[in-house]
């Protein structure tokens, strides 16, 4: 009696169950690391924005601190950007008639806010509440990075979820004072594990790791 089969068919079918559980382990893998590269979170790329604003002269040069353009983030879930008021407090005054200005002016005269572009840009499904971590001395470069030093921003970290989990299992690791919050230089006078333990007690740091704490 003839094979039923064909000799190949052995082959054939060895090279599909190796394709099939190779797709089943790289496919997935694939979608992980490129949910985790700079393509997908955003990392490292430079957002254009409506009106030239360099933070190194801002920052640096002028010595603007962060809470004065983002005030909201003293008690807000979200930092937010500045009102057009806010920057014409200076540029009513200083470069009042420059070209690169033109946008702030007409916002101004036609009391239209300006559109700037989101550089830090969270899943609609996770939460996160500005406000608590200033008041809880989380430092605005723990997550932003040296913003002093861009001249166009960016996002500086990829922002995954295992940096947040990691920083609330061990927050003693990042904490500052909470006059240091903005301080981009600063650096701890002592052990960064010691100043943390301390803060940690007096601030009352108990963050949570539930799903709920950052899911709703």
């Amino acid at each position: 009696m003839a094979a039923l089969f064909p000799a190949w068919a052995d082959s054939v079918l060895r090279a599909v169950l190796v394709s099939g559980v190779g797709v089943a382990i790289g496919l997935p893998a694939a979608l992980m690391a490129w949910a985790r590269s700079p393509t997908s979170t955003g990392e490292g790329s430079p957002i254009p924005q409506p009106v030239q604003f360099d933070h190194r002269h801002h920052v640096r040069d002028d010595g603007i601190d962060c809470l004065y353009c983002h005030s909201d983030a003293r008690r807000s879930p979200y930092a937010g950007v500045p009102a057009t008021s806010v920057c014409m407090g200076c540029h009513a005054q200083v470069w009042d008639q420059s070209p690169e200005l033109a946008i702030v002016r007409k916002s101004a005269a036609d009391n239209k806010p300006i559109i700037w572009n989101r550089v830090t840009n969270l899943p609609g499904h996770v939460f996160f509440d500005h406000s608590i971590h200033v008041r809880q001395g989380v430092g605005c470069v723990s997550c932003h990075g040296r913003v002093d030093q861009m001249a166009v921003v960016h996002q500086a970290e990829p922002l995954l979820m295992s940096e947040c989990l990691d920083c609330h299992r061990d927050p003693e690791r990042y904490l500052r004072p909470r006059d240091e919050v903005t301080n981009m230089e600063w650096v701890p006078p002592r052990p960064q594990r010691e100043i943390g333990h301390e803060l940690a007690l007096r601030y009352d740091v108990h963050p949570t790791t539930d799903c709920s704490g950052c899911h709703r």
